[in-house]
């Protein structure tokens, strides 16, 4: 679903495309009642995240690749609770909100800075020239990528190392699964980065002229969602996941 960049922000992020999950969660005690329904959702969760990565891999919309890594983290949070871990797959949502929020606004700073030009191929260099826009969306995209102690770190490692430890078929599938995924994740993430800030620009002159930072009324969202890209994770950690838990 295509729209204004504000409101991808809100229904990828956090609201109507993650409403299955909540959904799933929600009606946990009819799926543990039949485990091939579980078995179903596993084996559509886990292909649903490396489906989602790798087409982001061949994307070159800026919006595209952050939507279609959105289809990626639903295939975690449904596959997560089709191995009976609800609450780390609504945790996972809710870390999601976050940095998914903060690279759709990111991103729209980049294209209201670019003359609403959405091809990353014809940006480049903007690091200079939009310089907090470049470091919300490094943290968005390494949260995203699970990097350690980031927001999107605790819920990650934590299905990865869930899906791991069952020690059965649709377990060790998913993982792998998983696991590739979050290759992806990274290989398509450092690539948005890349081309859209460090590389030489392919951009025309009067647009590289022109660029320039939002306003402070568009760059206070951005703040606030770096830093709970950041710390989020760590202090809901154990309220999701349980007290005392060493993830």
């Amino acid at each position: 679903m295509e729209g204004p960049t504000p409101v991808s922000a809100l229904i990828h992020a956090a609201t109507m495309v993650t409403a299955g999950v909540f959904l799933l969660a929600r009606c946990s005690p009819i799926f543990e009642y039949s485990s091939f329904s579980l078995f179903i959702v596993v084996l559509f969760g886990a292909l649903t995240s490396f489906f989602g990565a790798t087409t982001a891999l061949v994307q070159n919309d800026i919006k595209k690749v952050i939507a279609y890594s959105t289809c990626s983290q639903l295939g975690y949070m449904i596959f997560i609770c089709g191995l009976s871990h609800y609450s780390i797959g609504v945790f996972h949502l809710f870390n999601h909100a976050f940095f998914k929020a903060l690279l759709f606004l990111s991103a729209g700073s980049v294209i209201h800075a670019m003359d609403d030009e959405q091809d990353f191929r014809k940006y480049g260099s903007l690091r200079k020239l939009l310089p907090f826009t470049y470091s919300a969306i490094v943290i968005g995209s390494f949260s995203l990528m699970g990097f350690p102690f980031l927001t999107g770190f605790y819920s990650k490692d934590a299905i990865l190392e869930i899906a791991f430890s069952k020690y059965n078929i649709i377990g060790h599938f998913s993982y792998f699964l998983g696991s590739l995924t979050a290759f992806f994740t990274s290989f398509y993430s450092v690539r948005l980065v890349y081309l859209t800030f460090i590389t030489k620009t392919n951009s025309f002159k009067n647009v590289i002229k022109s660029a320039h930072e939002p306003n402070f009324l568009m760059l206070f969202p951005l703040l606030f969602l770096t830093f709970c890209s950041i710390f989020v994770g760590f202090f809901f950690r154990d309220l999701f996941i349980g007290l005392g838990s060493p993830i």
